[in-house]
């Protein structure tokens, strides 16, 4: 038995034993099975709801070995919102077809970038359209690396706020404060913006799940366009 809950110190820090064994798992990768349902999960709560349409991008590796890996079969269970033990993973195709959500995966060349990366194209029965790019990076645990086209970094392990709001001053200081009166702690929290004056985006990880009528209201803010919440459920 690991002693200090699982935690195990090194010479370059402190990690996780998760981060050594990986997840418990249908398919023979955490890479390329595990990460990828994960990235499909991920997904599926960015467009935030069933997917009608997914257009599936594969990069390096995930496109030279992926389908000998069951990648293709994982993150469309992903998308699907399978787990990662799920027993249907092996046939998800069959239930994608089950539940009429059309599908089809693509080689593509996303240049000097993760080789076991991907870009989701999603259309989601809710009418929204989603644009995803991310990466497994070893032991089940992913990185979301873009959304809509704006540059993100993120890996879905906490509970995770992503809000677009207008970039216009007083946002962030607005959701903190809100934040903070609905006792709710920042983890961590990046900003991002494509252009000066357009849309913003902040991603901010919690340290707890956060509550339906509180997503609610931060969606009432002024200035906040669109909030999207990652649970862990």
């Amino acid at each position: 038995m690991c002693p200090n809950g699982g935690i195990i110190e090194s010479d370059g820090g402190v990690m996780n034993l998760f981060d050594i064994i990986g997840p418990v798992m249908v398919g023979p990768s955490s890479s390329h099975t595990a990460g990828a349902v994960r990235i499909g999960n991920v997904a599926r709560k960015l467009v935030g709801s069933d997917i009608k349409v997914a257009k599936i991008y594969f990069h390096g590796s995930f496109q030279l070995t992926g389908k000998g890996h069951g990648t293709d079969k994982a993150l469309l269970a992903g998308l699907m919102g399978m787990p990662v033990d799920d027993a249907r993973i092996p046939r998800s195709y069959a239930e994608a077809d089950i539940r009429e959500m059309a599908y089809g995966f693509f080689p593509i060349d996303l240049g000097d970038a993760h080789p076991n990366r991907v870009k989701l194209v999603l259309d989601g029965k809710n009418g929204r359209h989603r644009e995803i790019v991310a990466c497994s990076i070893g032991g089940g645990r992913i990185e979301i690396n873009e959304i809509d086209g704006l540059a993100v970094s993120f890996g879905g392990d906490q509970p995770t706020l992503v809000i677009r709001n207008k970039d216009i001053p007083g946002q962030v200081q607005q959701v903190t404060t809100f934040l903070a009166e609905e006792n709710i702690n920042i983890a961590a929290m990046q900003l991002y913006r494509s252009k000066r004056g357009e849309d913003a985006v902040m991603v901010i990880e919690c340290d707890k799940e956060i509550p339906d009528d509180v997503i609610g209201a931060l969606e009432g803010l002024s200035g906040i366009v669109r909030v999207t919440y990652l649970g862990l459920k």
